[in-house]
């Protein structure tokens, strides 16, 4: 299966000729021509919700707002509704109390959240969990309890049952945040595929790679549990010089076998 992680930028940003009306259509077209299975979305808003699930009929979505009230599915799934059946759904908030909705805690300048969906495969026989998420971009105590929280969750869950994090962790591979991910049990698909090295950053504020950003690759996909990592890729699409967001999309195909 092939997984895209993908910060949409929000609509609500003032981009000029990069806001959301007019990139819609190629942030579309990008994802179209690479087919995914499951896209997770950082940013979303209630608008780009209603355009990309136009725009991409052939997926059901799924979010939670961030804050009582909201109306912005701010970490939202899409996955392919012919392949999967929804099995489960829910999420928490990346909080000392992660039940109370809008919850934030450790200086965080956003409230933050995590969503994940259990989806069975029928065609193998196999379900597994898929968690999306954004981590804080400017306490970097709030990255590393935020992390935690998403580790301690996966754990509850047995350690060969197959799991993907996706999110913007707002950091690179040299933060401790990262490391907390890792040694909670979690490989990065990027890193299995390429090395370690620095691939360079994701960030790029529709620059491409005339961007000065020098924060890194801040946008991941991890797995956990049974199954097998087949590629990796940071996903620098773009039409006439123009990119479907201020983020590179990343994506990673999976083999998550048949289940014994």
């Amino acid at each position: 299966m092939l997984i895209m992680s993908c910060n949409i930028r929000c609509s609500c940003a003032h981009d000029g000729p990069n806001g959301w009306p007019y990139r819609k259509n190629l942030c579309a077209h990008v994802l179209r021509a690479r087919a995914p299975e499951i896209i997770c979305f950082q940013e979303m808003q209630q608008d780009q919700c209603y355009d990309l699930s136009g725009l991409l009929p052939d997926y059901q979505a799924f979010a939670m707002t961030d804050t009582p009230g909201g109306t912005h599915p701010v970490n939202c799934i899409f996955y392919r509704r012919a392949a999967y059946t929804c099995i489960s759904a829910g999420g928490y908030w990346l909080s000392l109390t992660p039940h109370v909705a809008g919850s934030k805690a450790w200086d965080s300048a956003c409230v933050r959240l995590a969503n994940w969906l259990q989806l069975e495969d029928a065609a193998i026989n196999t379900t597994f969990r898929i968690v999306n998420t954004h981590l804080d971009h400017v306490s970097q105590v709030a990255r590393e309890h935020q992390a935690t929280l998403i580790v301690e969750d996966a754990q509850a869950y047995p350690s060969d049952y197959p799991q993907i994090l996706t999110g913007d962790l707002n950091c690179d591979a040299t933060n401790r945040a990262i490391a907390i991910v890792k040694k909670g049990g979690w490989t990065d698909t990027y890193g299995a595929i390429h090395g370690t090295a620095e691939p360079g950053h994701t960030y790029h504020a529709f620059l491409g790679a005339q961007a000065a950003d020098t924060t890194g690759k801040m946008d991941w996909i991890f797995m956990r549990g049974r199954g097998q990592i087949r590629a990796a890729e940071i996903i620098r699409d773009s039409v006439a010089g123009r990119f479907p967001s201020d983020h590179y999309f990343v994506s990673a195909t999976l083999d998550l076998g048949r289940m014994p």
